[in-house]
Parts: C-alpha cells; structure tokens; sequence
C-alpha cells in the first residue's frame, strides 16, 4: 500500500530547494545593481555557487522522484488537478534550465563556475559575448517565469490547507497539524 505522505528524502529536498530558489533569486535581484566592486563579484559567485547546488539537488530530486513515487493525489476538481500537474511539469523543466541558462551566460562571458571556489566545472559554452547578450534575458526570464511558477504553487497549497481543509500541505509539511 502506497504512503498518503511523501517520503522524508523529498519532503527534505523540497524545501532545501525552496529556500535555495528563493535565496537564489533574491540574491540575483540585488547582486544586479550593485556597483562593480569586490562584493559584486563575490556576490556573482555566490550566485552561481547556489545555481550549481540547485541544479545537483534538481537531479536529485527527479531521480528520486523517479524511484519513489509521489503518494496518489487527493480528490479535487479535474481543472485543479491539470493545473497542478502543469505547474509542477513546467517548474521541473525550469528546475534545470535556469541554472543550466546562468551556467551558459557565465561561460560565454569568460567567467568560469568553481564551484564554492573548490572544483572548477567545465565551460558549458565558449566564450562569446555576443552571445552572452543573447542569453541573459532568457536567464532573468527562466528566473522570473520560475518565481511566478512558485507563487502559482503555493497559493495553490494555501488554498487547499485553508480553504479546502483537506490535509494536501500536510503531506509535504507534516509538522502542520
């Protein structure tokens, strides 16, 4: 018999990666504007650091998604369903391509991804700065499509702790009773 919850291993990856996703675009909206100084660049890095450590955990995630199965979803109208699958397909192909899009527009700048400044990964382009111009919007475009994606997500599991009162948070949020 299948679990109704989710197992720990993804309750812990969801929510390592919602802080990271969200850390990671706050980080990315602030790091934009600063003036060219020691802590931009180590910001940049920072950056990219949590991007790699997004997209390693993003594998994560699917493999063991892969091999365990979520626990069968609750009943609720068909339109509410789809949608949530649509979110969740359309967050998991963002998953990879937003750090994958940042790792891209690094390399073609000239700036190689060390990651936490201890192993260096391997450029994902050559170095081109036009094509640098060319890859950045679909960077902060994959960035905002994806925080939209979340917001869309977790209005949705607002709606069905408070408003439904059908228990869905709680398989993801046990601790909320």
């Amino acid at each position: 018999m299948m679990s109704a919850n989710y197992t720990r291993t993804a309750i812990a990856l969801h929510w390592l990666m919602a802080a990271l996703v969200l850390g990671t675009f706050a980080l990315g909206l602030w790091m934009a504007d600063l003036p060219n100084s020691p802590l931009k660049l180590r910001s940049y890095n920072w950056h990219k650091w949590a991007g790699a450590t997004f997209l390693a955990l993003a594998l994560l995630r699917l493999a063991w998604r892969w091999r365990h199965p979520p626990p069968p979803a609750l009943p609720m109208p068909h339109w509410q369903a789809r949608l949530a699958g649509g979110v969740h397909h359309a967050m998991y192909a963002l998953f990879f391509a937003v750090p994958l899009v940042g790792w891209a527009y690094s390399s073609s700048l000239g700036y190689p991804l060390v990651w936490f400044g201890v192993l260096p990964l391997p450029d994902f382009v050559p170095v081109d700065r036009a094509l640098a111009k060319l890859i950045k919007p679909w960077h902060e475009s994959a960035a905002w499509g994806l925080a939209g994606l979340v917001v869309l997500h977790v209005a949705g599991a607002v709606k069905h702790q408070w408003i439904d009162h059908d228990g869905l948070l709680r398989r993801m949020a046990p601790w909320l009773r």
